[in-house]
């Protein structure tokens, strides 16, 4: 990932010689020479980060540039650092301090500059060093080394049908829509990571006798990702013609691509035929050749696997798409067994190796390829629970090194390998989250961004860019989707264990992630990031790993019992980042401002109660989070932050709630409405002078504001008003006041998620015009008239809660109302005798959830109308409503038989009792 290094570094360097070349002094032509250096590299380091197999001395060289590329980066920060510094003057106190420390930074300014020769020197060395050993001939290797793995698709063309297991279902769901009466030529995508068997799938139905008797002629082309299109247009036509033992012309090997696709079309023009493109990468090959396969009407059928769901989805309309799915646990059980015990009586496990063989198992995650590849590699271990203890602690290393599963490695790399080098980065930072860990989308942009991966681009923020990075890589198959938001956006992902292992083991030997998980693990070298487990007090970190350190995480664990925060601020300078979340410390000490490049704090969950005043020299500082501590009041400084984007002041005490439901806060420093670029706001007291000012926030799009009296209601509408780009609002009336906002006239257009809680008169005249808005909750509203006949103008809503906001005995959901509503919460309306649902109503209804409605005795009337509904939760209801859904036979479970899931919480004497019916 060296070109990865060297790209981001050039992004910078591009960066700082643009916009701050003043800044630069002297040191500007030796900036612009590494940077010309650097630039004259990169295509040699592309050849050598695409190669397979590199000799050592190339593997030496790409390993020199990525550590001198980290020698410039750590030169350039600290430098800018000490400009940057000499230009600020942060108030009287910060003169003095730079008056007296003057002499000391006056020498750390000459060290600094004494180390642009010699790393202007170390770069030019490396680059003559590539020139001297000719390192221009790698591209002669490169397509060899890629063509070699292709072939590893090739070959589960030829798996044994025993060997196949779990594919009955997609196998017979391919044959239907091959076999289909449909004349139009039609497009199947089979999609999903790599090593999940699209290959092994599409071989099976390709063989099937029914497709060889229904198809007039059948072509399998494996496309990698170096194939050019003429090449391609050339196998199609062997395919065809060698097939049907049909010559090809005299002429065939002087063609060009217009003269192939000729032949092509005249050659399929009155035949139905299938073709199989198999292991896809680019989406403009299907534009390029789909003209080479008439539309003859004839029943034709192209078949398209690919990891890539962007590719999977360009074939244009009327496809038909297939995601395939990791195995379930019974089936990647039945093949793990049949691989490792082949020769066993019965292909059984022993007994007494049951324990670690699911574990090893569990590890492949459903993924066939992993676990055909670690059972044979079981399979020629000795049978004893010492030898599996070995494999299960190092598969971590086996995984790497191990001969028998450098097919699993070669697979799934090549997935690594077509990532952009942006992208890289961003798939490689993940190793710092555990096994299985649910990473949240909106903390992994944040992140991403503080690392400083994400590309500028105009028109557009950051994290909206960083967003779209995170598609990307899930529809690349690299993250899963592990959560959606009841819009169906992404709410957390995670990276499948064996993608991990993998994408660990590159980034242990390129230095840029490693985990500290227990005394036997090693924290050496000069790593970037690093994340730790399972403290304790006798963890050591080397000099060298001191120094370059840009990220620290620490995990909470039950081990982690103290930290030293004083150890932190003085080894690790040049950190980015510090994710202390759940951590047991109490204070933050003032050597925390040594931390100049820190972007990223997160001290959420922990037991501070302040932050140091000298906060405000975090210059650099992006995200601030101290939402459930103990801190009640931040610094006035914080509002001196330049960079700050994202400041988390308090939490939802409602985990669970679509919209955050909180009623603590945290008193806002004096002046945080000066800071242009903050994007969120959340939680925050509602004083005179923010209420105010918050509207020059202009860039704000999240604001969570608390304790609202009412009178403050009518001059908080003006300043909400020119927030344009808000998307989320959430605004708590103090001790159940009314909320008085009806002076809003014009609302933010774009906003998608609105929070009110506070008493009502009644619904706010603006509301009906947010036709962008997704998510409603209103608490403690206390409304009198008919809420859902004013509500259900709101089209674009998937998720409303109504929690002590209505007082009325009926709800009433008539047809075609709430027409992409999926998760609906109906939570303590005391009042509530009748809930009745139209047929046509709520057609999109997922999750509907009834909680502590005493009065509500019977099931909602028409449930058995909501077909898309696949979750009901009643929870603290009337006994009545219970029973009737515990009984053997009875009316109500007719109406609920098509619901998958059935969840009742209700109390039985002292006890709390969770029923689930499926």
């Amino acid at each position: 990932m060296a070109d990865g290094a060297v790209n981001f570094l050039l992004d910078k360097l591009t960066s700082i010689l643009r916009q701050k070349a003043s800044l630069l002094g002297g040191h500007h032509d030796e900036i612009e020479e590494i940077k010309l250096e650097l630039e004259s590299m990169k295509s040699l380091l592309r050849d050598a980060e695409r190669s397979m197999q590199r000799s050592e001395v190339v593997e030496t060289w790409v390993r020199q540039v990525r550590e001198v590329a980290s020698e410039v980066e750590d030169i350039i920060d600290e430098f800018m650092h000490l400009k940057d510094r000499g230009k600020r003057k942060i108030g009287l106190k910060g003169i003095a301090k730079d008056i007296i420390n003057f002499p000391k930074n006056i020498t750390a300014r000459s060290q600094i500059s004494s180390k642009f020769p010699k790393i202007k020197a170390k770069v030019h060395e490396i680059s003559e060093r590539s020139k001297r050993y000719g390192f221009h001939k790698l591209d002669e290797g490169t397509n060899m080394a890629t063509e070699s793995w292709r072939h590893y698709g090739e070959s589960s063309r030829f798996f044994e049908d025993d060997e196949i297991v779990g594919m009955e279902g997609n196998t017979e769901k391919l044959l239907e829509w091959l076999l289909e009466s449909e004349q139009r030529r039609t497009i199947i995508s089979i999609v999903g990571m790599g090593g999940l068997g699209k290959t092994t799938l599409v071989t099976r139905v390709y063989n099937d006798q029914r497709i060889q008797r229904n198809f007039d002629c059948c072509a399998w082309i494996s496309v990698s990702q170096s194939t050019g299109i003429h090449e391609l247009l050339r196998s199609i036509v062997r395919e065809f013609f060698y097939a049907k033992r049909v010559d090809l012309p005299s002429n065939f090997g002087s063609m060009n691509n217009m003269q192939l696709m000729a032949m092509l079309i005249d050659y399929l023009q009155r035949k139905r035929y299938v073709v199989v493109l198999d292991d896809v990468w680019s989406i403009d090959l299907w534009s390029i050749i789909r003209g080479a396969f008439p539309n003859n009407k004839h029943g034709s059928r192209i078949v398209l696997t690919t990891r890539n769901e962007n590719v999977a989805t360009s074939v244009g309309v009327g496809f038909r798409l297939h995601r395939l799915e990791p195995l379930q646990e019974s089936d990647a059980w039945a093949l793990f067994c049949k691989k490792t015990f082949w020769n066993e009586a019965g292909r059984c496990c022993p007994p007494e190796l049951q324990p670690l063989a699911q574990d090893i198992m569990k590890k492949c995650e459903g993924l066939p390829l992993a676990i055909v590849a670690i059972g044979g590699l079981m399979c020629s271990r000795s049978k004893t629970v010492g030898e599996w203890k070995k494999v299960k602690e190092s598969l971590n290393w086996q995984l790497s090194n191990n001969p028998i599963l450098e097919k699993v490695k070669g697979i799934l790399l090549l997935s690594f390998k077509d990532l952009p080098y942006y992208l890289k980065h961003c798939f490689l930072y993940c190793c710092i989250f555990h096994y299985g860990y649910q990473i949240k989308r909106k903390k992994l942009i944040r992140l991403w961004v503080a690392e400083g991966f994400i590309k500028e681009r105009k028109g557009m923020t950051m994290e909206d860019i960083a967003e779209e990075y995170l598609t990307d890589l899930i529809f690349r198959s690299m993250i899963q989707v592990t959560e959606t938001n009841a819009d169906g956006r992404v709410k957390t992902c995670r990276l499948h264990d064996v993608m991990r292992e993998l994408a660990m083991a590159t980034s242990e030997k390129q230095n840029f992630c490693t985990a500290y998980d227990g005394p036997e693990s090693r924290l050496e070298g000069k790593t970037h990031h690093l994340s730790i487990y399972d403290r304790d007090e006798s963890i050591q970190l080397s000099s060298t790993m001191s120094q370059h350190l840009r990220s620290l995480f620490v995990f909470k664990t039950d081990t982690c019992t103290s930290f030293s925060m004083d150890a932190v601020s003085s080894k690790f300078k040049l950190l980015r980042v510090l994710e202390l979340q759940g951590v047991p410390i109490e204070k933050i000490p003032g050597t925390l401002i040594r931390l100049f490049n820190l972007r990223y704090l997160n001290l959420r969950d922990t037991k501070i109660s302040e932050l140091p005043k000298s906060i405000e020299r975090l210059q650099n500082l992006q995200t601030l989070d101290v939402r459930y501590t103990n801190v009640r009041k931040l610094p006035n400084g914080i509002s001196n932050l330049p960079r700050l984007r994202h400041l988390y002041m308090c939490g939802s005490n409602d985990q669970n709630s679509e919209v955050s439901n909180s009623p603590n806060s945290v008193q806002p420093p004096a002046g945080i409405w000066n800071i242009e670029g903050l994007q969120t706001l959340a939680c925050v007291e509602a004083e005179e002078e923010l209420i105010q000012g918050v509207g020059n926030l202009t860039e704000l799009r999240r604001l969570e504001i608390t304790k609202l009296r009412m009178v403050d209601g009518p001059k908080l509408c003006p300043s909400i008003q020119k927030m344009k780009s808000l998307l989320h609002l959430g605004i708590t009336a103090i001790n159940k006041e009314e909320l008085q906002l009806e002076a809003l006239s014009m609302p933010p257009p774009f906003l998608q998620k609105l929070k009110l809680a506070g008493q009502l008169s009644r619904l706010p005249h603006w509301l009906g015009s947010l036709a962008n808005l997704t998510h409603l909750l209103l608490t403690m509203s206390c409304l009198h008239d008919d809420v859902i006949s004013s509500l259900h103008v709101l089209s674009a809503l998937v998720f409303l809660e109504l929690k002590k906001a209505y007082n009325g005995k009926l709800l009433h959901f008539k047809v075609g109302w709430f027409p992409r509503l999926k998760k609906l919460n109906i939570v303590e309306l005391t009042q509530l005798e009748s809930l009745v649902l139209e047929e046509g109503t709520l057609p999109t209804i997922r999750d509907l959830n009834l909680i502590l409605c005493p009065e509500l005795k019977m099931l909602p009337q028409g449930i058995e109308h909501l077909t898309s509904l696949k979750m009901l939760h009643l929870e603290d209801m009337p006994e009545e409503s219970i029973r009737r859904l515990q009984g053997d036979t009875n009316e109500d479970q007719a109406k609920v038989r098509h619901i998958a899931t059935i969840k009742l919480v209700y109390l039985t004497g002292q006890d709390r009792v969770v029923e689930t019916l499926c």
